[in-house]
């Protein structure tokens, strides 16, 4: 209510507003007292006006509660002070305007001095909020720019791609493309500066789908995805999105190599403490014999060893019991950073 109150004061207002909230308040102050006189006791010839200064002083500011404070100590020196009905001026007559006096200018000048200080807040707060406009105005546009130097980067190696004709070299620039592409979705996704955490298992739904269709696989893996809703924070994000891009890319090329079929199972999921698991199973052949992700030449691989790391996390490559290949990574949960 005080807040409300407040940023009401300090809002400018028109002169013929202030002005008519002193006026009103003057009558209003003597019709209440006029009318109660015969209920109030003597000696309280100001009860209904001094309200009336400190009302419009707060609300109308400095000169109109001055006025108020001038027309409702003539009301009670003509009407309710002895001698009544006269302006005649005796001992007790100085004493009691006196008071009153002393009383108003007090209470005004308390109140204008919040009233000022209401007013540099209600300026300062106006002034912040227009540079956190400008930031998050300059923080999208930022992103935005980001996002589409990584589809432009991403778009010169395609064309850079069909004028190669060694087979590792495409793949090394196919692969290079898959990631640029991915961390300008993470861009895209975190493009507004307010949001601060990332659903993560929505990002792996629709990241593998897009996996998937690019490598042309889609219409023969069914993918599977397990779990609640994740958040980890928007710095977590595009390493986990990293990992588990290549850990797809990798079950797309060596689990389900040539035209072999089957299914793609990602869980992810909490566990107990401030971690979480993400687990990409293929029911493919599985890893070969003596397999050990630490010794892997890959470069994916390298690039996953190195970002579990940063996350300080747990990683795991291993044949599952049924048959195919499970990866796991085990990390903390950061929501925010």
């Amino acid at each position: 209510m005080f807040r409300t109150l407040a940023s009401f004061s300090a809002t400018p207002r028109s002169a013929s507003w202030r002005w008519s909230v002193a006026i009103l308040a003057v009558l209003v102050s003597f019709i209440l007292r006029y009318a109660g006189d015969a209920y109030f006791p003597p000696g309280f010839p100001y009860l209904t006006f001094f309200p009336a200064v400190i009302l419009t002083t707060f609300l109308a500011g400095l000169w109109p509660g001055i006025a108020a404070c001038l027309g409702c100590g003539v009301l009670a020196w003509y009407y309710f002070i002895p001698p009544y009905n006269s302006f005649g001026l005796t001992g007790t007559t100085s004493v009691a305007l006196g008071f009153y006096a002393f009383i108003c200018a007090t209470d005004i000048a308390i109140l204008e001095m919040m009233r000022r200080a209401l007013r540099g807040q209600h300026a300062a707060r106006e002034i912040a909020n227009t540079e956190a406009e400008a930031r998050r105005l300059m923080f999208h546009e930022l992103q935005h720019r980001v996002s589409n130097n990584l589809a432009a980067i991403a778009s010169l190696l395609k064309i850079q791609r069909r004028q190669i004709a060694d087979p590792g070299a495409a793949k090394a620039l196919d692969e290079a493309v898959n990631r640029i592409n991915l961390v300008a979705r993470m861009q895209r996704m975190l493009h507004d500066p307010e949001v601060q955490r990332v659903d993560f298992t929505r990002f792996l739904r629709e990241m593998a789908a897009d996996v998937l269709k690019s490598s042309g696989a889609e219409r023969r893996i069914t993918l599977a995805l397990e779990g609640p809703p994740l958040w980890v924070g928007a710095q977590q994000s595009t390493p986990l999105g990293l990992i588990a891009t290549e850990f797809i890319s990798n079950a797309v090329e060596h689990g389900f190599a040539g035209d072999r079929r089957g299914t793609l199972t990602i869980r992810c999921a909490p566990r107990e403490g401030e971690r979480a698991l993400l687990e990409i199973a293929d029911d493919g052949p599985g890893l070969p014999p003596g397999f050990a992700i630490e010794d892997s030449p890959s470069l994916g691989l390298v690039i996953v060893r190195q970002f579990a790391i940063q996350l300080d996390a747990e990683l795991e490559m291993r044949n599952a019991p049924a048959g195919g290949c499970v990866s796991r990574l085990d990390f903390p949960v950061r929501e925010t950073e």
